[in-house]
Protein backbone atom coordinates (compact mmCIF):
# COMPACT_ATOMS: atom_id res chain seq x y z
CA UNK A 1 0.00 0.00 0.00
CA UNK A 2 1.75 3.24 -1.20
CA UNK A 3 0.66 5.43 1.70
CA UNK A 4 1.96 2.89 4.23
CA UNK A 5 5.26 2.83 2.32
CA UNK A 6 5.38 6.60 2.69
CA UNK A 7 4.74 6.76 6.43
CA UNK A 8 7.13 3.83 6.88
CA UNK A 9 10.08 5.88 5.65
CA UNK A 10 10.54 6.30 9.40
CA UNK A 11 11.34 2.80 10.64
CA UNK A 12 13.39 0.90 13.19
CA UNK A 13 16.66 -1.01 12.85
CA UNK A 14 18.86 -2.73 15.42
CA UNK A 15 20.71 0.56 15.78
CA UNK A 16 17.50 2.51 16.39
CA UNK A 17 15.00 4.55 14.31
CA UNK A 18 16.15 5.55 10.84
CA UNK A 19 14.73 7.98 8.27
CA UNK A 20 14.83 7.38 4.51
CA UNK A 21 14.47 11.13 4.02
CA UNK A 22 17.45 12.00 6.21
CA UNK A 23 19.34 13.20 3.14
CA UNK A 24 18.71 14.14 -0.49
CA UNK A 25 20.24 10.91 -1.83
CA UNK A 26 17.86 8.73 0.19
CA UNK A 27 14.91 10.93 -0.80
CA UNK A 28 15.85 10.70 -4.50
CA UNK A 29 16.20 6.91 -4.31
CA UNK A 30 12.79 6.53 -2.67
CA UNK A 31 11.10 8.84 -5.19
CA UNK A 32 12.63 6.95 -8.13
CA UNK A 33 11.54 3.62 -6.64
CA UNK A 34 7.95 4.92 -6.48
CA UNK A 35 8.12 7.08 -9.63
CA UNK A 36 5.19 5.41 -11.40
CA UNK A 37 2.81 5.81 -8.45
CA UNK A 38 3.93 9.41 -7.91
CA UNK A 39 3.74 10.41 -11.60
CA UNK A 40 7.45 11.27 -11.60
CA UNK A 41 9.99 10.93 -14.45
CA UNK A 42 12.29 7.93 -13.99
CA UNK A 43 15.32 10.17 -13.54
CA UNK A 44 13.72 12.50 -10.97
CA UNK A 45 16.24 14.05 -8.57
CA UNK A 46 15.09 15.50 -5.26
CA UNK A 47 16.34 18.81 -3.92
CA UNK A 48 16.76 19.83 -0.31
CA UNK A 49 13.45 21.70 -0.57
CA UNK A 50 11.69 18.58 -1.86
CA UNK A 51 13.18 16.56 0.99
CA UNK A 52 11.86 19.02 3.59
CA UNK A 53 8.42 19.17 1.94
CA UNK A 54 8.12 15.38 1.91
CA UNK A 55 9.04 15.21 5.59
CA UNK A 56 6.47 17.89 6.42
CA UNK A 57 3.77 15.99 4.51
CA UNK A 58 4.78 12.66 6.03
CA UNK A 59 4.55 14.03 9.56
CA UNK A 60 1.11 15.47 8.78
CA UNK A 61 -0.08 12.08 7.49
CA UNK A 62 1.41 10.35 10.54
CA UNK A 63 -0.48 12.81 12.76
CA UNK A 64 -3.72 11.77 11.02
CA UNK A 65 -2.74 8.12 11.42
CA UNK A 66 -2.14 8.73 15.12
CA UNK A 67 -5.67 10.15 15.39
CA UNK A 68 -7.08 7.23 13.38
CA UNK A 69 -5.70 4.58 15.77
CA UNK A 70 -6.79 6.47 18.93
CA UNK A 71 -7.45 5.61 21.70
CA UNK A 72 -4.74 3.00 21.03
CA UNK A 73 -1.17 4.36 21.20
CA UNK A 74 0.37 6.00 18.14
CA UNK A 75 3.69 4.89 16.66
CA UNK A 76 6.50 5.37 19.15
CA UNK A 77 8.70 6.90 16.44
CA UNK A 78 7.30 10.39 16.84
CA UNK A 79 4.16 10.26 19.01
CA UNK A 80 5.44 13.12 21.16
CA UNK A 81 6.48 15.47 18.36
CA UNK A 82 3.78 15.28 15.72
CA UNK A 83 2.13 18.43 14.35
CA UNK A 84 -1.39 19.27 15.52
CA UNK A 85 -4.38 17.45 14.05
CA UNK A 86 -6.10 20.52 12.53
CA UNK A 87 -2.96 21.84 10.80
CA UNK A 88 -2.12 18.34 9.55
CA UNK A 89 -5.59 17.94 8.06
CA UNK A 90 -5.27 21.33 6.34
CA UNK A 91 -1.82 20.50 4.95
CA UNK A 92 -2.88 17.13 3.52
CA UNK A 93 -5.96 18.67 1.88
CA UNK A 94 -3.99 21.61 0.48
CA UNK A 95 -1.26 19.35 -0.86
CA UNK A 96 -3.78 17.14 -2.67
CA UNK A 97 -4.91 20.12 -4.76
CA UNK A 98 -1.90 19.88 -7.12
CA UNK A 99 -3.71 17.48 -9.48
CA UNK A 100 -6.56 18.14 -11.97
CA UNK A 101 -9.23 16.89 -9.57
CA UNK A 102 -8.37 16.42 -5.93
CA UNK A 103 -10.05 14.53 -3.10
CA UNK A 104 -10.69 16.51 0.07
CA UNK A 105 -10.72 14.80 3.49
CA UNK A 106 -13.53 16.01 5.75
CA UNK A 107 -13.24 14.81 9.34
CA UNK A 108 -15.99 16.35 11.50
CA UNK A 109 -15.22 16.78 15.16
CA UNK A 110 -17.54 15.67 17.91
CA UNK A 111 -17.33 14.33 21.47
CA UNK A 112 -16.76 10.64 22.09
CA UNK A 113 -16.75 9.48 25.73
CA UNK A 114 -14.64 6.44 24.84
CA UNK A 115 -11.63 8.56 23.88
CA UNK A 116 -9.78 10.51 26.61
CA UNK A 117 -9.10 14.23 26.06
CA UNK A 118 -5.88 15.44 24.47
CA UNK A 119 -5.02 18.70 26.25
CA UNK A 120 -2.45 19.63 23.59
CA UNK A 121 -4.97 19.47 20.72
CA UNK A 122 -6.03 23.03 19.98
CA UNK A 123 -8.63 21.78 17.48
CA UNK A 124 -10.91 20.59 20.28
CA UNK A 125 -13.34 23.41 21.18
CA UNK A 126 -13.43 24.60 24.82
CA UNK A 127 -16.95 23.30 25.36
CA UNK A 128 -15.67 19.81 24.44
CA UNK A 129 -12.55 19.95 26.61
CA UNK A 130 -13.82 17.19 28.85
CA UNK A 131 -14.07 14.89 25.85
CA UNK A 132 -12.02 14.35 22.71
CA UNK A 133 -12.23 12.47 19.42
CA UNK A 134 -15.15 11.69 17.20
CA UNK A 135 -18.63 10.30 17.64
CA UNK A 136 -19.69 7.15 15.85
CA UNK A 137 -21.31 9.33 13.17
CA UNK A 138 -18.35 11.72 12.82
CA UNK A 139 -16.14 9.66 10.52
CA UNK A 140 -13.83 10.88 7.75
CA UNK A 141 -15.21 11.20 4.24
CA UNK A 142 -13.82 12.39 0.91
CA UNK A 143 -15.24 14.55 -1.87
CA UNK A 144 -13.67 15.87 -5.09
CA UNK A 145 -12.82 19.55 -5.45
CA UNK A 146 -11.18 21.61 -8.26
CA UNK A 147 -7.38 21.60 -8.20
CA UNK A 148 -4.46 23.45 -9.82
CA UNK A 149 -1.57 22.55 -12.14
CA UNK A 150 1.81 21.90 -10.54
CA UNK A 151 5.41 20.77 -11.08
CA UNK A 152 6.82 17.26 -10.60
CA UNK A 153 7.45 17.65 -6.87
CA UNK A 154 4.03 19.12 -6.10
CA UNK A 155 2.34 16.43 -8.21
CA UNK A 156 4.18 13.69 -6.32
CA UNK A 157 3.15 15.12 -2.96
CA UNK A 158 -0.39 15.51 -4.26
CA UNK A 159 -0.43 11.81 -5.15
CA UNK A 160 0.72 10.93 -1.63
CA UNK A 161 -1.80 13.26 0.00
CA UNK A 162 -4.58 11.86 -2.20
CA UNK A 163 -3.57 8.31 -1.23
CA UNK A 164 -3.72 9.30 2.44
CA UNK A 165 -7.19 10.78 1.96
CA UNK A 166 -8.45 7.70 0.11
CA UNK A 167 -7.15 5.44 2.87
CA UNK A 168 -8.40 7.51 5.81
CA UNK A 169 -11.83 8.01 4.23
CA UNK A 170 -12.13 4.30 3.42
CA UNK A 171 -13.08 1.19 5.39
CA UNK A 172 -9.49 0.05 6.00
CA UNK A 173 -8.90 3.03 8.30
CA UNK A 174 -10.60 1.08 11.09
CA UNK A 175 -8.01 -1.70 10.69
CA UNK A 176 -5.01 0.63 11.04
CA UNK A 177 -2.73 -0.16 13.98
CA UNK A 178 0.64 0.92 15.34
CA UNK A 179 2.85 -2.13 15.83
CA UNK A 180 3.46 -2.69 19.59
CA UNK A 181 6.52 -4.93 19.13
CA UNK A 182 9.76 -3.81 20.83
CA UNK A 183 11.65 -1.24 18.74
CA UNK A 184 9.08 -1.31 15.90
CA UNK A 185 7.59 2.06 14.89
CA UNK A 186 5.51 1.00 11.88
CA UNK A 187 1.82 1.37 11.16
CA UNK A 188 0.09 -1.61 9.55
CA UNK A 189 -3.36 -2.72 8.41
CA UNK A 190 -4.74 -5.61 10.43
CA UNK A 191 -5.43 -8.38 7.92
CA UNK A 192 -7.10 -10.90 10.25
CA UNK A 193 -8.68 -10.94 13.70
CA UNK A 194 -5.73 -12.46 15.53
CA UNK A 195 -3.04 -10.25 13.98
CA UNK A 196 -1.25 -8.22 16.67
CA UNK A 197 1.97 -7.13 14.94
CA UNK A 198 3.02 -5.82 11.55
CA UNK A 199 5.07 -8.92 10.66
CA UNK A 200 6.03 -12.42 11.77
CA UNK A 201 9.45 -11.08 12.81
CA UNK A 202 7.85 -8.50 15.10
CA UNK A 203 5.56 -11.16 16.57
CA UNK A 204 8.55 -13.38 17.33
CA UNK A 205 10.42 -10.48 18.90
CA UNK A 206 7.42 -9.51 21.03
CA UNK A 207 6.94 -13.08 22.26
CA UNK A 208 10.66 -13.42 23.04
CA UNK A 209 10.58 -10.16 25.02
CA UNK A 210 7.50 -11.31 26.93
CA UNK A 211 9.13 -14.68 27.70
CA UNK A 212 12.27 -12.89 28.94
CA UNK A 213 10.24 -10.60 31.23
CA UNK A 214 8.28 -13.52 32.68
CA UNK A 215 11.43 -15.50 33.54
CA UNK A 216 13.26 -12.42 34.81
CA UNK A 217 10.43 -11.73 37.25
CA UNK A 218 10.22 -15.33 38.52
Amino acid sequence: MPILDFVSTVRATRAGPTDTFSDVAGTTAWCREHAAALDLPAGFTASEEVRRELIELRQAVRALFARAVAPDPASRADAGRLPGFAESLDLVNATALAVPTAPRLEWPTGPDPSIPPDPSDSSVPPESSALSGFSSLSVPSARNVPAVAADDSARARAALASAAIAFLAGPRRELLRACPAPRCVLYFVKEHARQEWCSVACGNRARAARHYRQHRDD
